[in-house]
Formats: C-alpha cells, structure tokens, sequence
C-alpha cells in the first residue's frame, strides 16, 4: 500500500469531519480569492488608459474645484496637446441604489482625447455635440436600464440641484451608445454637457472638477505636470498633477482602504480556520493513537510515520484550498464581464500567494500532530485506550 492511499484512508476515515473541514478551508480561499481579484481590480484602474494622459486637480483634493479659466491656461503650456474638463455628477438613475457614474463635460474636447478609448458611430457622435441636453452612456449601463438612443429620460444627482425645477432631477436625451474600443477597456460611465451642467445648478458654476491632459509623449509628463502646479502656485485653488492611472487610483481609494478589508477578513478567515483544522488534526493524531503504536510494531520509521500525518494535513488544504483557488477565478470572470471593471482577475501573483497560504495552512495545522507522533512511544501508544 502507497504512501498516498494510506493519507487519503486517513484522511477520510471520519467522513462527516473530513467534509466539513474542506467545507470551512474551500469558503476560506474562495474568499480570499474573490477579495484578491477585486483588489488587482483596483490596483491596475487606469493601466487601459494612456500613458500620456495628465489630470490635473485642486491640490487640496479632487472633491474641491478649479476656475474654469485654467483650462485655457493648461492648454497654453509646451508639449499639451489638447486638454478637457470634467465634473462630477453623482448620477443616479430612479433608485439611489442604480448608480450611474456620470461627469459633465466639454463634449468635443473629451471625445477627442478618448477617441482611442470608445468607439461610438460618427452620427450618435453628431448628434450628441449638437443637443445640449444630449447624453453618451456606455452599453452596459443602457442594457442594464433598457435604454435605447432617442430615448428621453431622467437622471438624478445627489449632490447638485436643478435650479429650473427645484429638484435634483435632469432631462436628457441618450444621443449615443459607446462600447470600450478595446478589450481592457471600460465604458461604464455616462457623460453629458458642461454648459447645460453649469447653467442649471444652484452652485459651482464657471467651475471645473479636474481637467485631462494629453501630452505629445508620455516623457514629458513629469516636466509638464510640474509646470502647470508651479503655474497655479500660491493661487487660491493651487493644483495637483499626475498620471491618469494615479488619479484613478485616488478615486476609487475614496471607497476605503480595500487593503485592509482584505487583510483583515482573509485574517480572520484563515484564523478561524487554522484554530478549526489544527485542533481536529490533533483529535484525529490522537485517535489514531494505537493504530501509530501497531504501525511502528510492524516495522514503520517513526520518519515515515511524520511524513503520513503532515501529508495528511497538507493534503486537506490542498482538496479544500485548490478548487476553491479555481472556483475564485471563474467567478471573477463572470464579476468582470457583469461589473465591467478590467482589472477583475486572480493573477499569478495572487494565485501564488494562495499557494503558499495553502502549503503555510496545512504545515501550521500538521507539524505539532505529526511530530507528537514521531516521538510516540511503542509502548505508551498501545497501552493507550
């Protein structure tokens, strides 16, 4: 009999146990790997956008505005190519829960610097700079909605006020659909026209929320970026500039430290598991207490004794931990395609640090068991009841 069967006999010698601990360790890496694609997810926002791309927003945090006036200013500076603005909107759609990430923009200049980002048919183009009131949604957020272009509908905000009607209520026609123009690319968003933003709110008018950069090559960023902070310098709305990937970064950091969730409830979650699975190891060693005594007697090495019960330990966190890793990943895919975020995926470096936590698990969990079975006495294991 190999060395494999006899783990595997052991292993599920008490089935209902041997179920319920993979069970416990299968949610454990299932968690941890949901929770490690959502943070890739967010560690790579920005990496589909360019790399010579700038935002430049209010130094003391991109919530407060700029002057409009700085666009134009922006612009000026050597080695920009184009720049546009944006504000945001805090969009929703009838229920508070249905957001829809919406901004205000200056139409022709955003589409011009996103032209390589979307891709949207040249009449919805038209007609979206033509109407005012026009709105560009991404497909996700129009199938999610049933929207269809010419539709009229309403969108809510829930930050601004509508001066004209005194609700937090705007009317806009979807002049368009755009879909990501490549594959890492994301449309979930809705964009609409700063001038029908900036004359119909109670404030914030003449003002913009950051402003986007398109460089003539990417390393010029750093000098250009410095140039346009030292231009606005002691002025009172002083800027902050840096790469666009940064600024998305800062953005979705404003959800919370999604680090620390991690840590925290993967820790947590592989506490309690470590605690669970090393005290029923232990019980089972014990149990097993006479049968290591009539082993020994027949002739096996205590080293292979150890080597049987630690491969049992790891083997448990192998079955629980590798489906779990696989089921994680699959997951993430449907996340992805149903969320619309690029970055949603179990990479290797996640995957390999699940291993290790697998291997850590099931040492951590078999060494005490193990070596308290290399040290049993011939004697004492068969006269144990």
């Amino acid at each position: 009999m190999s060395d494999f069967t006899l783990i595997l006999a052991n292993l599920f010698s008490r089935k209902l146990r041997a179920a319920l601990m993979l069970v416990a360790i299968f949610f454990a890496f299932l968690i941890f790997g949901v929770l490690a694609g959502v943070q890739n997810g967010f560690d790579n926002i920005g990496d589909s956008g360019s790399e010579n791309r700038l935002v430049t927003t209010n130094k003391i945090n991109f919530t407060q505005p700029l002057p409009l006036a700085y666009i134009s200013r922006i612009r000026s500076v050597e080695g920009v190519v184009g720049a546009s603005h944006a504000n945001w909107f805090g969009g929703y759609y009838q229920d508070p829960k249905n957001l829809v990430m919406t901004f205000a923009v200056d139409p022709e200049s955003y589409l011009n610097i996103y032209a390589g980002d979307v891709a949207l048919a040249a009449d919805q183009k038209a007609a979206f700079l033509a109407d005012r009131t026009g709105l560009l949604v991404g497909r996700k957020i129009a199938e999610k909605n049933g929207w269809k272009v010419g539709d009229r509908i309403p969108l809510n905000s829930n930050i601004y006020t509508n001066k004209n009607t005194g609700k937090q209520s705007w009317e806009f026609t979807i002049s368009g659909i755009v879909d990501p123009a490549r594959e890492d690319g994301s449309t979930d968003w809705a964009i609409f026209h700063y001038d029908y933003f900036s004359e119909s709110v109670t404030f914030g008018q003449n003002t913009i929320g950051y402003v986007i950069i398109e460089t003539a090559d990417k390393a010029l960023n750093m000098k250009i970026a410095k140039v346009i902070d030292e231009m606005f310098a002691n002025s009172p709305a002083e800027t902050a500039t840096d790469t666009e990937k940064a600024f998305g970064q800062a953005f979705a950091a404003q959800l919370g430290n999604i680090t620390l969730v991690i840590t925290l409830v993967v820790g947590a979650a592989f506490f309690t598991i470590l605690m669970i699975v090393g005290n029923t190891m232990f019980m089972a060693v014990r149990e097993r207490t006479r049968e290591i005594g009539v082993m020994k007697t027949l002739g096996f090495p205590s080293g292979r004794i150890f080597k049987l019960v630690l491969g049992e330990s790891l083997m448990l966190s192998a079955i629980g931990a590798l489906p779990a890793l696989a089921a994680s990943a699959g997951l993430l895919i449907w996340m992805k395609k149903t969320v619309g975020m690029p970055g949603l995926a179990l990479t290797a470096p996640y995957v390999a640090l699940g291993v290790g936590i697998m291997l850590a698990l099931g040492l951590l969990t078999g060494l005490i068991p193990a070596w308290n079975a290399l040290r049993l006495n011939i004697v004492t294991a068969l006269g144990r009841q």
